[in-house]
């Protein structure tokens, strides 16, 4: 419809009935975000890109349930108490935010529930306390993030004991899509409807700027297909890396690091069709008293000179300030200390070269990850992209595997390499 022709429209109505469309949900829902139209389903499963409205639809779905009356209690069950607050309930997409101020809900945070006019019940549920599910009996649920959880078999398997009120309990779940057993055995059931949506569907409601710098960076990435299109990625066969150990790897924040280093990997060739020069800045700590390195940034880029890519590391040093810069000489030699000197000649540069082959070096650091002695502070999905592709071939990732040879010798710096080295000069 013309915006000179809905906007005339929206003009011409009263009060009363532009706030009876502004709560009617099937007007402006996408059709993946109705439910199911069939009645044999117990499972309506939505999987959704970041920011593809998967919250409001799980919303708007146990609002409708609990407006009409008849379903009496309710379980909303999500990876913590925090997220199920601060998303399924206050969020911008939440139970309070979506509902109209006659039939607004009470929210009774020291009793983690909800409680609707007409006397229907919601109550809040956390992976991380599975065994909270035991006892309470519902007739719908709303699950949220499946994938994240804590403890995810042990707290559906709960909350299906627990769905035991009415004549068919039926329940949503909202998640962006990981490749976990929980979910692969609930897209195989004959009773579960799959609905899909990528971020892209969702546009209208994004700010310009997510779209255009986030979004950006996912783009061409198997995390990207997850991420934004809501797709299932498996694991490759034979990769050091797979999905699982680095989304247990990620954390939001590092605690008090000793050392910080930015590795390079510089291309053999400049020009647009050179290779990429892998740029990685990381740094150790320690984790109940155990050392564990911390990836900090992926400045890693394509089509860069030699001054390029030194202005680059340099940069990367000086804004972590980072004690070293730690780049592999095999392709030039001294040339890559002469590279960094021209930039800043204080930084202090350690030249590594490759005795082993790719996946004799990346192997090690893979077993760090394997025993949680590596976190990834923030997402890096090209960095991620080539890790969980990586068989130890340059094959397997298209070309040659720049941003993990980069992440392997910082790693390999900070976790087998010398202790202490002096510090960036910062301006």
């Amino acid at each position: 419809m013309p915006t000179k022709v809905w906007r005339s429209w929206l003009q011409s109505l009263l009060p009363t009935e532009l706030e009876g469309l502004l709560h009617d949900w099937p007007f402006w829902a996408r059709p993946d975000q109705l439910p199911p139209a069939d009645e044999a389903w117990t499972v309506w499963l939505l999987l959704g890109g970041r920011g593809a409205g998967k919250t409001r639809a799980g919303a708007e779905w146990v609002r409708a349930l609990a407006e009409a009356g008849g379903v009496g209690r309710i379980a909303l069950v999500g990876e913590t108490y925090g997220d199920v607050r601060s998303v399924m309930i206050e969020g911008e997409s939440g139970l309070l935010a979506i509902a109209p101020d006659g039939a607004r809900p009470t929210f009774l945070a020291a009793r983690r529930r909800l409680e609707w006019p007409n006397g229907v019940v919601a109550e809040a549920f956390s992976s991380e306390d599975p065994d909270g599910l035991r006892g309470p009996q519902f007739a719908a649920a709303w699950s949220d993030e499946i994938c994240k959880w804590a403890y995810p078999e042990e707290t559906w398997s709960n909350l299906q004991l627990a769905l035991r009120l009415g004549d068919r309990p039926r329940q949503v779940v909202t998640t962006t899509p990981r490749p976990t057993a929980l979910l692969k055995r609930l897209m195989e059931k004959e009773t579960t409807r799959i609905a899909r949506a990528s971020t892209y569907e969702n546009r209208a409601n994004l700010a310009r700027s997510f779209l255009t710098e986030i979004v950006s960076e996912y783009e061409g990435t198997r995390l990207g297909r997850q991420e934004l299109m809501g797709e299932v990625v498996d694991d490759v066969e034979g990769a050091l890396w797979t999905w699982s150990m680095i989304e247990a790897a990620r954390i939001s924040a590092a605690p008090e690091l000793s050392r910080i280093v930015v590795a390079v990997d510089p291309p053999a060739s400049a020009g647009p069709d050179a290779d990429e020069c892998g740029v990685v800045v990381a740094g150790r700590g320690e984790i109940d008293g155990d050392p564990v390195a911390f990836v900090l940034a992926d400045r890693s880029a394509g089509g860069l000179g030699p001054a390029e890519w030194g202005a680059r590391a340099v940069a990367a040093a000086e804004e972590f300030g980072a004690g070293r810069i730690v780049v592999e000489a095999n392709q030039g030699g001294e040339m890559a200390r002469a590279v960094i000197a021209q930039v800043d000649p204080s930084a202090p540069v350690k030249l590594v070269r490759a005795t082993r082959g790719k996946s004799l070096r990346a192997e090690p650091v893979a077993a760090l990850y394997e025993r949680g002695r590596v976190r990834h502070v923030g997402a890096f999905p090209r960095l991620e992209d080539q890790m969980t592709r990586f068989d130890g071939t340059a094959r397997s990732v298209g070309g040659s595997p720049d941003r993990l040879d980069a992440l392997v010798w910082a790693i390999g710096e900070l976790m087998f390499g010398a202790p202490t080295e002096p510090r960036v000069r910062r301006f």
